[in-house]
């Protein structure tokens, strides 16, 4: 099977994913995950556990990764092995990928996940599926060369962009965090004042045209679809596919009603162009919020003196925070 090779849809939905490492500790069978018991070393129904299955990951620029796992020689495999990926949390048919699994050298098994299989947007757990009629093994992390992906700088012009980042769970184990996105706006750098902040980037798949802007979207509930708030705008500066904008702080903290509220960025190529989600993808950086840090500077309002400050969501998209004077 091949993984969905539906875009990323980029229009007007604001919540951040809550896709997090909830996962089970235990190498997984064919049927549903679900939390278990860990296992004690060596422990596996009275018998001896099995040899760990590492995997290491070479990462290419066009977003390809090869996968090669440590093989015991007295290790058993068949024409039908493979590397599994499944979805977290996904159950149709394009949420498993599997990848043909065979020998590269003495006790080593070589996959390889071409830049052209689309995995859709999500965390895909890892399993080694020997064909020996056993369940698919959970993979653990082994060496991760990522360096093709530090500062990857694709086409400008590319249509869809797709980025797979591996990882190590908070469990121990192998996953991809993957994105496909089309159009993408990269964010770049980020330059904290104290009045607002200034972001450079480049746009993926899209030329801006006139009345390009940077819309800020507060993420709040309203009280029914035709109260939504309006979107505070920032007028975009485009060199090229490069794009540079500075949103003030003064209007999100005027708008500020209650607690701890986040802002999502989105970038609007042209008048009447579907708005594109920022973010920073093009790194080997697979969880930023606990990576990047800025800080959430004072800002004098109505209510109060509040903070404001960018952050990476758990999607890696670009949001501001705006915290009232008991969260500051």
């Amino acid at each position: 099977m091949t993984a969905s090779s539906q875009l990323a849809v980029t229009g007007h939905e604001t919540k951040e994913s809550s896709a997090i490492d909830q996962e089970p500790m235990v190498p997984a069978s064919s049927g549903p995950e679900r939390p278990e018991r860990p296992e004690r070393p060596g422990e596996r129904g009275g018998e001896a556990a099995p040899v760990e299955l590492r995997a290491d990951c070479i990462a290419d620029s066009a977003g390809g990764l090869t996968f090669d796992l440590n093989a015991p020689e007295d290790l058993h495999t068949t024409w039908s092995a493979a590397l599994v990926l499944r979805l977290r949390g996904g159950d149709g048919a394009d949420d498993e990928v599997r990848l043909p699994l065979g020998p590269n050298g003495a006790g080593r098994l070589r996959a390889v996940l071409p830049s052209t299989v689309a995995l859709a947007e999500g965390r895909w757990n890892a399993y080694a599926d020997l064909g020996d009629g056993g369940d698919p093994r959970r993979l653990l992390p082994g060496v991760s060369d990522l360096r093709s992906l530090v500062d990857r700088r694709p086409l400008a012009g590319i249509g869809r962009l797709g980025v797979r980042i591996p990882y190590a769970t908070k469990f121990g184990n192998l996953a991809l965090r993957s994105w496909l996105r089309g159009p993408h706006a990269e964010a770049g750098d980020i330059l904290v004042g104290p009045d607002g902040m200034t972001v450079s980037g480049r746009l993926y798949g899209a030329v801006p045209a006139a009345g390009a802007r940077v819309e800020a979207r507060v993420r709040r509930t309203p009280a029914s679809p035709d109260a939504a708030p309006d979107p505070v705008t920032v007028p975009l500066t485009v060199e090229g596919a490069e794009f540079t904008f500075t949103l003030p702080y003064e209007e999100l903290a005027g708008r500020w009603e209650r607690g701890n509220e986040p802002w999502d960025l989105w970038l609007r190529p042209a008048e009447g162009a579907r708005p594109v989600r920022i973010a920073r993808l093009l790194d080997d950086v697979a969880d930023k919020k606990q990576v990047f840090s800025y800080p959430a500077l004072p800002v004098p309002a109505a209510a109060g003196e509040l903070r404001v400050g960018p952050y990476y969501t758990l999607d890696n998209d670009l949001a501001l925070r705006v915290a009232g004077p008991a969260e500051s």
